[in-house]
């Protein structure tokens, strides 16, 4: 993953440009309605139940839209949370709470299914070593939110985009001429840039595992699309030389199995792509 720094700069696009899509040249409605000097208060109210993510997200929200916001928080993020509860209230100015109440509720109720998404994924792996991992098939835009709130579901990330680690697929290794040919290049080309970034392989059978095991400096093993038995078999083959991941089609009903295969990790692009909104509303008090 990226450094805090990255990180913390890909949430300041985020709000920036979230803010200039919402309010344009001005909230016309709250403008026009309600005294720029009038003061208000309003309750994060949830109307579901599961794992709630974005708290942290919401007061960088508020702050940015005014300064002088004020948030108590009564439940924190990773925290369960059901029908009726109250995670904070926020108070200052009516317009600007207005201002940024879709912001705050449309990143609050997608991280906060992410997070659910991924807890239950997380709840079904304990008794392993195994951890799920999160993919880059997230939402345009905001992938720093999503993978945000995968860690706050117990998750692990994966990389963040294309440049913080390399990822040799099997299009990569069919166009560069074969695995060797694909590790060698890229161990050459990282050398030539002085870029100290890990390498990951994907293999779509145990031969091609046995390839990747000839060449060193591999960092972790994509297990792609096995089944349980050559997954154990791919396992004992790699042993200790680097790390292991499963992915390819690894549901709920799957996922156990998988682990105890003894994976390190287990990719899903699922906790990120299929997940349903969290219900929450912002109502002033």
């Amino acid at each position: 993953m990226i450094s805090k720094a990255q990180f913390q700069n890909e949430l300041d696009i985020i709000i920036k440009n979230a803010i200039r899509e919402d309010i344009g040249d001005g909230d016309h409605t709250s403008l026009s309605c309600i005294p720029p000097d009038a003061k208000g208060q309003a309750k994060l109210l949830v109307k579901d139940k599961g794992i709630i993510a974005g708290v942290d997200f919401a007061k960088q929200v508020f702050n940015y839209v005014d300064a002088d916001l004020q948030v108590e928080t009564f439940i924190s993020d990773g925290e369960a949370v059901q029908f009726g509860d109250v995670v904070f209230h926020v108070s200052g100015k009516s317009q600007s709470i207005l201002m940024a109440e879709r912001l705050v509720l449309n990143a609050m109720q997608r991280m906060s299914a992410i997070a659910t998404k991924t807890k239950f994924f997380a709840n079904l792996l304990e008794g392993t070593k195994t951890k799920v991992l999160d993919t880059r098939k997230t939402t345009p835009g905001i992938r720093a939110l999503e993978k945000w709130a995968v860690k706050i579901g117990g998750g692990e990330n994966h990389r963040f985009a294309l440049y913080d680690m390399v990822m040799i697929k099997d299009n990569h290794i069919d166009f560069a001429g074969g695995i060797k040919q694909a590790i060698t290049k890229t161990k050459n080309y990282l050398a030539k840039k002085g870029l100290d970034i890990k390498i990951i392989v994907e293999a779509r059978s145990l031969q091609e595992i046995e390839e990747i095991l000839s060449v060193d400096g591999v960092y972790r093993i994509l297990i792609d699309n096995f089944n349980y038995e050559d997954t154990k078999k791919a396992v004992k083959l790699i042993g200790e030389t680097c790390l292991t991941e499963s992915s390819g089609g690894i549901n709920e009903e799957t996922i156990r199995k998988y682990a105890e295969c003894g994976v390190d990790f287990i990719s899903s692009g699922a906790l990120t792509h299929s997940v349903y909104n969290m219900d929450l509303s912002l109502k002033a008090m």
